[in-house]
């Protein structure tokens, strides 16, 4: 087993972390995956500011709340913003939490066509036991993939990854999971064998920490917590996933750069770890 915070020293490299050159995707044991940000990290800021703290994170992978882009716009106003996105170097991957709550074939189709509109590939989403078997039919005409988001405790839908696996697992292999692993931790099942079950139907994962793995106040920069993130990426990697870790950092809104900037260093000092542990 190996001890969230003393794996990068074991191997040698506590003392540079904080020089490694920022890496924005990682290959390791024929995993592929990315290190992101979702958006609401920033749902304080414009547009303009959210794109230049991703960038500051030396990261371009993105996935847009519609704080960034709203639901409602209209097709100009979805192209100057891609416009504004890709000039940026900003790489789109992914739009949410979008809620489908509404049973209404209308509502979950202007939702697509946003999501065509803009590009992006993967629609993060909390719909209702009612609406995620609708979801279905879009994400084969749309040929864009749905990760359903599950919100812990409280979530009357969807408390759990098992609870939306239980519904998504007979269907098209583009409808599956983001998830989150904060809002898991607190309903008290094991992260990493959560990860494992999840399997090639995990589409997309939000990161934080906790200082108490059952408490949602007590999130604190990764790596300063107690979620196992040293074996949830190498649990990740065991099952050679593909898709992207976006840091979902809920606290200090007004001010989120300095705890996202430790939240990356230590997320990518681990994967720096692992990677030359695997060399």
């Amino acid at each position: 087993m190996i001890n969230r915070r003393n794996l990068i020293q074991s191997i040698g490299l506590g003392a540079i972390v904080s020089r490694l050159a920022p890496a924005q995707q990682y290959h390791i044991r024929g995993a592929n995956f990315k290190l992101g940000v979702a958006s609401y990290s920033f749902r304080k800021f414009k547009r303009a500011q959210a794109i230049q703290m991703t960038k500051d994170l030396g990261t371009p992978y993105l996935n847009i709340k519609d704080v960034h882009l709203p639901l409602t716009s209209t097709p100009e106003q979805i192209d100057a913003a891609k416009k504004e996105f890709a000039d940026a170097g900003i790489i789109l991957v992914g739009c949410g939490n979008v809620s489908f709550q509404k049973d209404d074939e209308a509502d979950i189709r202007s939702k697509f066509e946003y999501a065509k509109r803009a590009g992006f590939p993967l629609i993060v989403c909390a719909p209702t036991h009612v609406t995620l078997p609708k979801l279905e039919k879009f994400v084969r005409e749309y040929d864009i993939k749905i990760a359903v988001h599950n919100h812990g405790p409280e979530d009357k839908y969807f408390p759990t990854p098992q609870s939306v696996l239980a519904v998504v697992k007979n269907m098209d292999p583009r409808c599956g999971l983001c998830i989150d692993i904060g809002h898991t931790a607190r309903t008290g099942v094991d992260l990493v064998e959560t990860i494992a079950e999840a399997g090639p139907r995990l589409l997309d994962m939000h990161a934080k920490d906790l200082a108490d793995p059952k408490v949602k106040e007590s999130q604190v920069a990764v790596g300063e917590g107690k979620l196992p993130i040293p074996q949830i990426f190498l649990q990740l990697i065991k099952m050679k996933y593909g898709g992207c870790v976006n840091l979902e950092y809920e606290i200090h809104p007004d001010n989120p750069l300095p705890g996202m900037q430790k939240s990356f260093s230590y997320m990518r000092g681990v994967l720096a770890g692992i990677e030359a542990v695997s060399a």
